[in-house]
């Protein structure tokens, strides 16, 4: 079975691809979402960081007192920060709304170059007319030690050391980590650090996550002008791509997102299971008119459509045994009153024939409801239940002349013509049944017949027919689907003349269902009478349906004999 077909048919195969779409869906959907997040978090990352250190260049260049004075800074602090500061006209570089916002909160702007692995860092000044600017590739030990450089040089211009830690606390805003004069002692420097601090150097100071539960940073120890004294820059919080609060909050919306997937998977499994769980508490209601809405053709749309087969099943079941409880206790009535009656008679003479007569009147009722019990026992093991069948290849020819015989056999003035197939036609029947339907559509012909009845079979379009026509008056258009109806009589007669017990035609219907072929009658074109026809397939039935609902289109079905 090819997948398409799988999933159209099979819920739970429907389920498991589903579930691998959604799990697939969700991951990449995820990876999507963490790329993004992450993105936004590194280009703000960037922007805090530099806010800090272009800040601090753009007061180094404030402090200087004349244009040459501010290019020979400007260059250098670009041979000390190892990329090349500019300052370029605003209007320039095209900025974007969102970028300008930034300016006038007095932050940077980043954009960068993924292609170059580069980021242009603009800052605008305080003219708001010029933007500093520079091109870094990566953050290095140099550019962190360039910013100690900047940022003492700032403080150079303030003399004490209240005046100094108000100069940090301002520029301390516009970095994101901590900025704090500290004692060297209170440092817990080793000696090597401690010398390098004594002889004017930055000490930067590594914390690994490793060591704290926090993220990896750093520390920077900037030598003051102050003795005993240091600047302490950071910690600087290292960037993170997949910190514990991020990679939490992915779990959780990814179960979140499969949680939903699933629902929409098993919602509809659920939607029709309530559907057939209603239709079962009406049929234990004794509703047995309520149909489950079937819906698509997978596993529980076959249970449904088996359901509300089942459930017709069982009321034609019961309003068949309702039938047949009221149509018995009628059938019974008359042979039994005809036996009381001769009784009686018995009884009642002592003449020798006459008793012979009463006994042999008793012999013919009780014969009578023999074929009349054989009739029900038949109908109801066709009625209630799948009857074993044996299959085998059945010669229509040998069967249709075996008929013939016996039906002649039977001494009816009527002229029997049968209409004989090929000596190699064969169909696949059981036997039995089929000698069934014949025989009773041969004795139904004849009580109704004139002269002639027409016998025939053979194969046609794949599908196997047996044909009984008769020259008798037919049977009306709007009555022909009742003669299959259990008990029935057209006329209401059932007297010894007429002869049957309205089962035969019943009997035939039955055989046909089970045969998975159809049974119809109209009217005979070469007799004018009624022809009654069944056909069915000619390949070997490889299932028994045993709910009627299933196969009711195939039993209304009519072919051309």
């Amino acid at each position: 079975m090819s997948l398409v077909s799988s999933l159209k048919h099979s819920i739970f195969v429907r389920i498991y691809a589903g579930l691998l779409i959604v799990c697939l869906c969700v991951a990449l959907f995820a990876q999507l979402l963490m790329d993004t997040i992450n993105k936004e978090r590194v280009q703000s990352y960037r922007e805090n960081m530099a806010t800090g250190a272009f800040h601090i260049v753009s007061e180094g260049l404030a402090h200087q007192e004349n244009e040459a004075q501010r290019d020979y800074w400007l260059s250098d602090a670009s041979s000390l920060f190892g990329s090349e500061f500019k300052i370029v006209s605003i209007d320039e570089v095209d900025f974007n709304a969102s970028e300008l916002r930034r300016f006038e909160k007095e932050n940077t702007v980043v954009r960068y170059i993924s292609q170059l692995t580069t980021a242009d860092v603009y800052y605008r000044l305080p003219d708001n007319q010029g933007v500093l600017t520079a091109r870094i590739s990566q953050v290095t030990e140099q550019q962190v030690r360039a910013i100690a450089v900047f940022l003492l040089d700032d403080l150079s211009y303030y003399i004490t050391l209240s005046d100094k830690r108000a100069r940090l606390a301002q520029l301390e805003e516009k970095f994101s980590f901590p900025l704090a004069f500290k004692a060297v002692a209170a440092l817990n420097l080793d000696p090597d650090q401690m010398a390098r601090l004594r002889r004017d150097e930055v000490v930067i100071l590594l914390q690994d996550t490793n060591t704290s539960k926090s993220n990896s940073s750093i520390k920077v120890i900037v030598p003051s002008e102050i003795s005993d004294m240091a600047i302490l820059i950071g910690p600087v919080p290292l960037f993170n791509w997949f910190p514990l609060n991020l990679i939490v909050s992915m779990i959780l919306i990814s179960m979140f997102l499969i949680s939903l997937g699933v629902y929409a998977l098993i919602f509809p499994l659920e939607r029709k299971l309530q559907l057939i769980q209603v239709g079962v508490n009406e049929v234990s209601k004794g509703n047995l008119e309520s149909q489950v809405q079937v819906i698509g053709q997978d596993e529980i749309a076959r249970l449904a459509a088996t359901f509300n087969a089942m459930t017709s099943h069982i009321k034609r079941l019961i309003e068949s045994q309702r039938e047949l409880t009221r149509a018995v206790s009628h059938e019974l009535r008359t042979p039994v009153a005809r036996i009381r009656f001769a009784v009686d008679m018995l009884a009642d003479t002592d003449d020798e024939d006459s008793r012979f007569m009463q006994r042999d009147f008793i012999d013919e009722d009780i014969e009578a409801l023999n074929g009349l019990i054989d009739e029900i026992l038949t109908y109801a093991k066709l009625e209630e239940g799948s009857p074993k069948l044996d299959l085998e290849p059945v010669n229509l020819r040998e069967l249709l002349e075996q008929i013939e015989r016996e039906t002649n056999a039977l001494g009816k003035p009527i002229k029997i013509v049968t209409k004989l197939p090929n000596a190699k036609v064969e169909a696949i029947a059981d036997r039995r049944y089929l000698h069934r339907v014949i025989q009773n559509l041969a004795g139904n012909a004849l009580r109704y017949a004139e002269t002639t009845i027409i016998i025939s079979a053979g194969v046609k379009k794949g599908n196997a027919f047996v044909s009984v026509e008769d020259d008798g008056h037919g049977i009306p258009e709007a009555d022909r689907e009742k003669v299959f109806i259990p008990f029935s009589r057209l006329d209401d007669s059932r007297t010894r003349a007429s002869g049957g017990y309205g089962l035969g035609l019943s009997i035939v219907s039955r055989i046909a269902f089970w045969f998975n072929g159809g049974m119809k009658v109209d009217e005979s074109r070469d007799l004018g009478g009624a022809r009654f026809v069944m056909t069915w397939p000619i390949k070997p039935l490889t299932q028994i349906l045993a709910a009627d609902e299933l196969t009711q289109d195939k039993s209304e079905r009519e072919f051309d004999a």
